[in-house]
């Protein structure tokens, strides 16, 4: 389990250990966090780009598979730090995949990102909406799936499956919470906590309500669809290449900040900003194919997603 410290790496460590597996986790720390790794949990802190001991691990340990979850994962960041994102989420990946063959080992889930449709054309993006990324994250991430691709053909009997998400949100466990600089849930979180206002950027889409309208997807929902993405990898179960993570329906941003003072408690009222350039008013993702092949739901409501962001948070986060 490569990234199993960071926020979504170890939520998909305990979906695993909730099923009887037992997860090895190796991470660099860079943004996670050791405290969020379970206790027992063998632990190794290295670099995905540490190509021998990515392999040692997958030996020593004689893993059946991997979840990769460890890479850069800020688009607008991104852009101003290219060569650093490619060499995390494209030579990392190359490094993981090495290190695979050369171990044996044969099954690989791989965290992708919606970010490779890009600005999509329609409102509802599918699994054949055309690929056309506009960050070097989002860039990245397709060359992850093409090189699982590439390695499939040219390994007998080597299986990946790439998992594409949008806004990942809430907590399934108060260990773990978003630290986040740039996701919208941490951003409002932190802004109640510290007393400020939080802020929309734009009103004026045309959208239900005049904000932009995301698909925001629980991570505890898709932690486990990980982990049943790797059973059915290792089930031998046909799959497609590539699945999508989503609601179907989407969530508005003020929709997200009337929950925030709901469940919170803080009366506010939300600071109209200008709006951000290249911002599209609808993106959401259909989910429909991973919920027939991987039992892919959503399970919680808007206030539940709040309300279990904003317990983590306050319960393991740092003192406000």
């Amino acid at each position: 389990m490569t990234g199993g410290a960071g926020y979504i790496g170890a939520h998909v460590v305990r979906a695993l250990q909730a099923k009887g597996l037992q997860p090895v986790v190796l991470d660099d720390l860079s943004s996670g966090m050791a405290s969020f790794v379970p206790e027992g949990v063998p632990f190794v802190r290295a670099s995905i780009l540490d190509t021998a001991t990515v392999t040692d691990v997958l030996r020593d340990h004689d893993c059946l598979g991997v979840i990769h979850v460890a890479g850069f994962k800020y688009a607008g960041v991104s852009v101003q730090r290219p060569l650093h994102t490619y060499a995390q989420n494209v030579t990392g990946t190359a490094s993981v995949l090495s290190a695979m063959v050369d171990a044996g080992v044969s099954n690989i889930v791989f965290s992708s990102s919606a970010a490779v449709y890009g600005t999509p054309d329609t409102e509802l993006v599918t699994e054949a909406s055309p690929n056309a990324p506009e960050s070097p994250y989002g860039e990245s991430k397709l060359i992850g799936e093409w090189l699982i691709s590439d390695v499939a053909r040219a390994t007998e009997g080597f299986r990946g499956v790439s998992l594409r998400y949008f806004n990942v949100v809430g907590s399934a466990t108060d260990e773990v919470y978003d630290a986040s600089p740039h996701n919208l849930f941490p951003l409002v979180i932190e802004a109640l906590l510290a007393g400020r206002t939080p802020r929309i950027n734009g009103d004026d889409y045309p959208t239900e309500d005049g904000t932009c309208v995301r698909d925001y997807v629980h991570v505890g929902d898709l932690a486990d669809t990980h982990v049943a993405a790797a059973l059915a990898l290792a089930e031998g179960r046909e799959l497609r290449t590539a699945y999508n993570l989503g609601s179907g329906l989407g969530l508005s941003i003020r929709q997200i900040m009337d929950a925030m003072a709901r469940v919170t408690g803080i009366d506010f009222v939300p600071q109209i900003a200008p709006r951000r350039a290249g911002d599209p008013a609808r993106i959401v993702a259909d989910g429909t194919a991973a919920a027939a092949d991987l039992g892919w739901r959503m399970s919680y409501s808007v206030d539940e997603m709040v309300s279990s962001a904003w317990s983590a948070r306050r319960v393991s986060g740092p003192a406000a």
